[in-house]
């Protein structure tokens, strides 16, 4: 009886001291699209190791099955598109993935602007 509350004990505080993310930002793509390949090749190694990866954790989504817990804006109609969402709720959006470039410098002012991130600048 005793090993059982000890081990509740410690599942309650392994679980309360995992991070909770209500910061995310979600990538909708679905399948055969180029430019996600093309995202999923140049971006998605290094995404995760940078600080707006950090900032805010990669999730991803396939277009035709959109979760119950987000509410975007507006329907998402492109692939892939990138939306910053807080607690579920949409902050901004990326519509495509133009390059490497555009994508980082376009990231990191959407994070900025809505999320008071203040990592790299560029």
């Amino acid at each position: 009886m005793h090993i059982r509350t000890i081990l509740s004990a410690a599942a309650i505080t392994i679980t309360t001291a995992l991070p909770t993310w209500a910061l995310e930002l979600v990538m909708v793509e679905q399948a055969g699209c180029y430019t996600c390949k093309l995202w999923n090749e140049e971006i998605a190694p290094i995404y995760p190791k940078t600080e707006a990866g950090e900032f805010a954790p990669l999730r991803r989504e396939e277009l035709r099955q959109k979760p119950d817990d987000l509410t975007y804006a507006r329907p998402v109609n492109f692939t892939p598109t990138f939306i910053l969402v807080d607690d579920g709720q949409e902050l901004a959006r990326l519509e495509g993935y133009p390059g490497e470039d555009f994508f980082w410098w376009h990231i990191e002012n959407m994070l900025t602007e809505n999320a008071g991130f203040e990592g790299a600048k560029r």
